[in-house]
């Protein structure tokens, strides 16, 4: 089988140059470092751009097929112009994510609008924007919906989120797919929802059923048994209602390689095994072949994103742990902390070093598990060194904060031994601009 960019540890880019410096997309990461500061993220396009055509090729058998990046991975408006010129959509969850997409120039009509618990404001803004589906989550928001549509004089083209009963092997925080969800229709509230449509809400039309299983999936089996579960729906719902529902939305979730001991199948394989199950619905439920949504988000751009960081201090526990600290941590990765995250790294200035020692990788917040990586082999690390962190690109800077009142770091895009930043790093300015102290309180 075909191995895909997803597969890669490391951005495609990756390499050691004469100075024995780690270097991505044409640039030395120590060099980088020296401009742009630490933490910094580090976005490579020649990897984004690779895992894109994966996809594409992958799927290219079944030819009514769409990507849309989930952009909640990662969302900012030069990965969203790159993303669309590689010809993808975009999954969004909120108004910012619609906003961002919008003004970076995407055709609106090819965005999806998904979430839990949508507000008025951002149902409203992506209907004025052009938003092409919506993707309804629950009762109250299918009223709403039809509300805001009526009052537009429009008609709101949706969806149905649905929780189809699978269970994947993941985080549970991240398994999104089973019975007690906070996501979705039940399958037992489907008809209902249908009823609604068809004889009160006359201002949404519905086009096809959405459902998404979870997130870091390893497990190739888990796709077919959705589309088996989909397609069954879509041919019951027309005998029942006379209704023809010719789009379904899989969701995303395939997942990428943090460490030497993750195996995550590849684009072609998942692709493979959709195609084939996809064919073979259509004819067990003679049912037209169905125009497809795929929203992978982590498995795009987490190999295409790096974070280096600078090397502090170090505390050598009596006959235990060695701690080194760098000048980032759970602010701008909270992904360790919050999921237990396994990552792996490398010194970017030895690597001609071969002699290692056991280290735990401490983050500079003041919380007792803002740990990034527990007991890893590095080459002696010493006050100035620059730490690369591989697989980065997703859920770290979109899940970023402002803890301890440090500044969110800066993103560079590097390719061809250029580098732009695309994110500007945060000043002291910046944190406070939304500070207000009322007048009784002002001296």
């Amino acid at each position: 089988m075909t191995s895909s960019t997803n597969q890669f540890l490391k951005p495609v880019s990756t390499l050691i140059n004469e100075k024995g410096n780690l270097e991505i997309g044409g640039c030395d990461l120590v060099d980088l470092a020296e401009k742009y500061g630490t933490p910094l993220y580090v976005i490579d396009e020649k990897t984004l751009r690779s895992i894109c055509r994966d996809y594409k090729k992958a799927f290219e058998k079944y030819p009514n097929t769409h990507m849309m990046y989930a952009s909640k991975a990662l969302c900012t408006s030069a990965v969203s112009r790159i993303l669309d010129e590689e010809g993808f959509g975009f999954d969004t969850v909120s108004g910012g994510e619609i906003y961002t997409v919008y003004k970076s120039g995407v055709d609106m009509s090819h965005v999806l609008f998904n979430g839990s618990n949508k507000s008025y404001d951002e149902l409203s803004l992506a209907m004025d924007l052009g938003v092409g589906r919506i993707s309804a989550d629950n009762f109250f928001e299918l009223a709403l919906l039809n509300e805001i549509a009526q009052s537009k004089g429009k008609v709101a083209d949706i969806l149905l989120r649905i929780t189809p009963g699978i269970e994947c092997h993941t985080h549970e925080y991240i398994q999104t797919g089973h019975l007690d969800s906070k996501f979705g229709f039940d399958l037992t509230q489907i008809d209902e929802a249908i009823e609604l449509i068809q004889n009160e809400y006359k201002n949404l039309k519905l086009h096809g059923l959405h459902a998404h299983i979870g997130s870091q999936i390893f497990e190739t089996s888990i796709y077919p048994d959705e589309i088996e579960i989909i397609a069954g729906e879509i041919s019951r719902i027309e005998k029942k209602f006379g209704l023809k529902l010719n789009e379904i939305n899989i969701g995303g979730g395939l997942g990428v390689k943090y460490t030497q001991k993750d195996a995550p199948p590849s684009t072609y394989e998942i692709a493979e095994l959709i195609i084939n199950k996809l064919n073979e619905v259509v004819e067990k439920y003679n049912i037209e072949a169905p125009t497809v949504f795929l929203e992978p988000g982590r498995s795009i751009i987490s190999t295409s994103g790096v974070t280096l960081y600078t090397v502090g201090s170090s505390k050598q526990v009596p006959h235990g742990t060695k701690y080194v600290a760098i000048d980032g941590g759970m602010a701008d990765n909270p992904r360790p902390s919050m999921y237990q995250a396994e990552y792996a790294a490398e010194v970017a200035n030895k690597k001609d070093t071969n002699e290692t020692q056991k280290v735990t990788i401490a983050g500079r917040f003041c919380e007792s598990g803002d740990i990034l990586i527990k007991d890893i082999e590095l080459p002696e690390l010493n006050e100035g060194d620059i730490l690369c962190v591989y697989n980065t690109g997703a859920y770290n800077y979109s899940m970023a904060s402002n803890y301890n009142r440090v500044q969110k770091p800066a993103m560079v895009l590097v390719n061809d031994s250029n580098s732009d930043i695309i994110i500007k790093r945060e000043t002291l300015d910046d944190l406070i601009a939304h500070d207000i102290i009322p007048d009784r309180l002002k001296k």
